[in-house]
């Protein structure tokens, strides 16, 4: 034993020291990683801010007595350049684009949007002759009462297609009104009745479907959609700005032009805030949810800024302290000497309005709706069951009060996040926002939006932000600079569907989904267009439908006649038929029940 004993006397001091110390630091900073993203802020007042900030926020130089001064922009000197180059850009480098004023192009887009309707809008078309109605073609969309940004695209994605296409209870009813310039299923199938269109003119109502999210059954590249014959057209999938954008590519010259003059040019990336003004023309909120708007706002005037946070119930201060930063740069992007500008909070995390509010409500007047409407006596009785799903499962109706409530923002909005930044929630908030203070007279809009990104967001670049609807997917690949600092960037009201862009690049998981469309793409994000011709050229087209109507006695009287005949083979065969036809049958009761999009055209 005295050999071991001798040898551990032998160990120095300093070395003993040393490790002790190393285990004292290395158990802290466990500590700190573990309870940094979670902890509430310190409870310190606004101007003392960067005490928290690991990057040098200092929010106070924001205002000073009440007026805001000039500060210089985000540092991108930090930001490592792909293998050492200049080949990459940040994030702010790549919006810069986005900060022209896309005030004209938008007039425009609404102008196109509003004859269309003066034209072929349901009251129109429903008094129309039978001869020339049962002409008409017809746009549905349905969406389930999900997530309001996937599901609200599929509804505008459907207006849009209309609009290309020359064709003429919504989800969300309880929540979002919407214009006359819709049917709905039941009353299309009434209206088809009474002028006998199948009778008299031999046509059927037939419903042709095409799948989006089937890229190898979708004729969305390969066919002329203006040439269907089918009374009604229902584009499934299209649950961002995506779908509609790869009209853009259409191998038939009459639908790129269609899809160009609404949507804009492809490698043009100021294009028209096409689903704002959509949006504008369409929806409103309703009774309920306005009334609850208006109560947020204490009646007063609407917010300079809104600010959204998606934080999956996460706390992080990094991503607050980056939002706060990103809210000064759109104060200074629009005024100069207002003493106290109003700004509207919303997010999924409700406890994060408590912990960011500190920081601002001493020097801007804050605004969020609490999700309680007990003080209005006027609605509470009637709005019980409404009142239910408050934070509840989907659909969260605070959820619908939040966004009509930041779409009232005059000035800018701002997007912040904990993991993805400018969902399609954050896109339609911005759209619908810039699309209610563009100027008819002028032409100009005056609109920013932007997104607010924290330094561990952009460790890779804004390779993280890869969600296919995402509004910086596009820009993922390997132009995006690695460990890129805190970034507030201007950022498009309409997210590019494409690669365009002179700093836009495909990651190699985009390259790969692209090839399932038939579409061949490089590093950098063109497309090649040979390949997609000799692609769409060896395809067979994929006609998909349903009938109008379910045949229920057909149904029973087919499985009848199979039963009794005793033969188990072909008693399981009708079975199968049997069940296939049930579940369109069910399809089509879901149709008929939800109030559905049709917007109608003359072919």
């Amino acid at each position: 034993m005295r050999p071991i004993g001798s040898r551990r006397r032998r160990i120095p001091l300093s070395l003993r020291g040393f490790l002790l110390v190393g285990a004292v630091c290395t158990g802290l900073g466990l500590v700190m990683l573990t309870t940094r993203s979670v902890d509430p802020p310190l409870g310190l007042g606004f101007p003392d801010v960067s005490g928290l900030d690991d990057e040098s926020l200092e929010l106070g130089e924001v205002w000073n007595h009440g007026e805001v001064l000039a500060s210089e922009p985000t540092t991108k000197s930090t930001a490592k350049r792909s293998g050492g180059s200049s080949g990459c850009a940040t994030v702010e480098e790549m919006g810069e684009v986005f900060a022209a004023d896309v005030g004209a192009e938008s007039l425009r887009v609404r102008r196109l949007i509003r004859n269309h309707f003066a034209l072929h809008g349901a009251s129109i078309v429903r008094e129309l002759p039978p001869e020339r109605f049962c002409r008409q073609g017809f746009v549905l969309a349905k969406a389930s009462e999900a997530g309001f940004g996937n599901e609200m695209y599929k509804i505008l994605t459907a207006t849009a297609l209309s609009v290309m296409l020359n064709r003429d209870k919504f989800p969300f009813g309880e929540y979002v009104a919407y214009t006359n310039h819709s049917f709905t299923l039941k009353e299309v199938k009434h209206l088809w009745r009474k002028n006998d269109c199948e009778g008299k003119y031999e046509r059927s109502l037939i419903i042709r479907t095409d799948d989006f999210e089937k890229p190898a059954e979708t004729n969305v590249l390969c066919s002329n959609w203006r040439k269907w014959k089918q009374p009604i057209i229902w584009f499934q999938g299209t649950t961002d700005a995506v779908a509609i954008q790869f009209f853009l590519k259409n191998t038939h010259l009459e639908m790129r032009k269609a899809a160009s003059n609404l949507l804009g040019q492809p490698e043009t990336l100021n294009r028209p805030n096409l689903f704002g003004e959509l949006m504008r023309a369409v929806i409103s909120p309703s009774k309920d949810v306005e009334e609850s708007v208006n109560w947020a706002l204490h009646n007063g005037s609407d917010p300079d800024i809104a600010l959204h946070m998606r934080m999956l119930t996460n706390r992080s201060i990094r991503g607050m302290q980056a939002a706060l930063s990103c809210i000064k740069r759109s104060l200074l992007s629009y005024q100069r000497s207002m003493a106290r500008p109003r700004v509207i909070l919303v997010s999924d995390t409700p406890s994060l309005i408590k912990d960011i509010s500190p920081y601002l409500q001493e020097f801007v007047e804050l605004r969020s709706f609490k999700g309680s409407i007990s003080k209005l006596a006027s609605i509470r009785e009637r709005l019980l069951d409404f009142r239910v799903k408050d934070w509840g499962p989907a659909p969260r109706w605070v959820a619908f009060v939040d966004f009509f409530l930041a779409a009232r923002a005059k000035h800018a909005v701002v997007s912040g996040a904990h993991r993805r930044v400018g969902t399609t929630y954050a896109q339609l908030i911005a759209a619908l926002a810039a699309a209610n203070q563009l100027d008819e007279d002028s032409g100009t809009l005056g609109f920013s939006f932007f997104s607010s990104f924290q330094s561990n967001l952009l460790s890779d670049g804004l390779a993280n932000q890869g969600g296919w609807g995402h509004v910086w997917n596009r820009f993922a690949g390997s132009l995006s600079c690695r460990h890129q600092p805190r970034q507030c960037a201007h950022t498009p009201l309409f997210p590019p569907g494409w690669w365009d862009g002179s700093l836009q690049s495909p990651t190699p998981r985009d390259i790969r989904r692209m090839e399932a469309f038939g579409v061949r793409l490089t590093s950098s994000g063109e497309v090649d267009e040979s390949h997609l011709r000799s692609y769409c050229n060896k395809r067979k087209s994929v006609v998909k439908t349903l009938p109008g109507a379910p045949l229920w006695g057909r149904v029973k009287a087919n499985f009848a006649a199979t039963h009794l005949l005793g033969y188990h083979k072909r008693f399981i065969q009708g079975k199968i038929w049997f069940l296939q036809c049930a579940a369109t049958i069910n399809v089509l009761a879901r149709l008929e029940n939800m109030r559905t999009w049709y917007v109608s055209l003359s072919l």
